[in-house]
């Protein structure tokens, strides 16, 4: 194995990390911008309701996106054994 393929490796393993963790993260981001600006205009600042709102988020992308999530995973997986073969 040559400097050239574990750079490929690498790579592909911060592509899938992005592919992942990225709607994850954005959905969080674009819920407590909204919940920022809901308590800037309501001036009710609780910590909890941002907290709650990004977690109820996160179960429901889990529950619809897992089964997408699981499957890219496994193929970077196998993608790998098979460079080991």
């Amino acid at each position: 194995m040559n400097a050239e393929q574990l750079a490929v490796i690498f790579q592909d393993a911060v592509n899938v990390a992005i592919r992942l963790g990225g709607p994850i993260l954005l959905l969080c981001m674009l819920v407590g911008v909204v919940v920022a600006i809901l308590q800037a205009v309501t001036q009710i600042h609780e910590q909890s309701i941002s907290f709650v709102l990004k977690l109820i988020v996160v179960i429901v992308f889990m529950l619809l996106g897992g089964n997408w999530m699981l499957r890219t995973l496994q193929e970077y997986a196998l993608e790998l054994f098979d460079m080991m073969v």
